[in-house]
């Protein structure tokens, strides 16, 4: 009895069209139950696995556009042209100017890396250092993970400051003149401060200028990360929606 043929061309047709396509589709098409029949089809093609959504997704070289930093998505779903995130997280950082902290490398990849730091960490393949009160990730290679923490403290120096002492040793004068700025802030303004203070200090800073000014600790860690995420409207209090509903005023017939 000859054995059922599957045409490399109906993936081929398939992902052109989709542009991304799961296991179950491949499978579909192919009119197959057999994994390894779908693995072997795809090996005659050029194809992509996504390091997003724990690489559920395929797709093939002719079709993803790839960024200058090597980066691809299409509906949510993200593909890198190193392939697996763990190997896209090495790469991006053992380049990074200045390393990164874990929150900038999960915004710029768009998925959680802290468990492919870890890993790469644990093998050798990256090195951290710990800077302000968290860890950066940088090179494994120890000269160039010097220069990229060097890097790091010289770009927060510029930018923001050096960070405020420790409310509990401010001498009062400062103290004072710190609560009335922060009173002259309107509601978003307030949040934005307080979360720029908090990424100078580091580790604790949310809970230190919650205390100093009298916020709520997730306030503070709102504004840290609305800054972190570059969330921020210009102009705008609230966000769109926000606030009570506009009431059109009556006139008298």
């Amino acid at each position: 009895m000859k054995k059922p043929q599957f045409p490399s061309e109906a993936l081929l047709h398939m992902i052109r069209r989709q542009k991304t396509v799961s296991m179950e589709q491949l499978m579909g098409a192919l009119g197959t139950a057999v994994k390894r029949t779908v693995f072997r089809k795809l090996k005659e093609l050029e194809y992509r696995t996504s390091y997003s959504h724990r690489g559920r997704y395929y797709t093939l070289d002719s079709v993803a556009d790839f960024d200058a930093d090597g980066l691809w998505s299409h509906k949510s779903v993200w593909f890198s042209i190193h392939g697996t995130l763990v190997a896209t997280v090495e790469n991006r950082v053992d380049v990074g100017e200045m390393g990164y902290f874990v929150d900038e490398l999960d915004n710029r990849l768009h998925v959680g890396t802290k468990d492919a730091l870890r890993k790469l960490v644990h093998e050798g393949r990256l090195g951290r250092e710990k800077v302000e009160g968290r860890y950066l990730y940088g090179s494994a290679e120890p000269a160039r993970l010097r220069r990229q923490v060097l890097a790091r403290k010289s770009y927060m120096q510029r930018t923001l400051g050096g960070p405020l002492p420790n409310p509990d040793g401010m001498h009062d004068e400062l103290k004072a003149a710190i609560i009335l700025f922060f009173s002259l802030l309107d509601e978003k303004q307030r949040r934005l401060y307080a979360g720029l203070e908090s990424l100078k200090l580091g580790h604790g800073g949310d809970r230190r200028m919650a205390g100093l000014l009298g916020m709520g600790v997730g306030t503070v860690a709102r504004g840290r990360r609305e800054l972190l995420e570059r969330d921020v409207e210009a102009g705008r209090t609230r966000k769109a929606g926000g606030g009570r509903a506009t009431v059109e005023k009556k006139r008298r017939k």
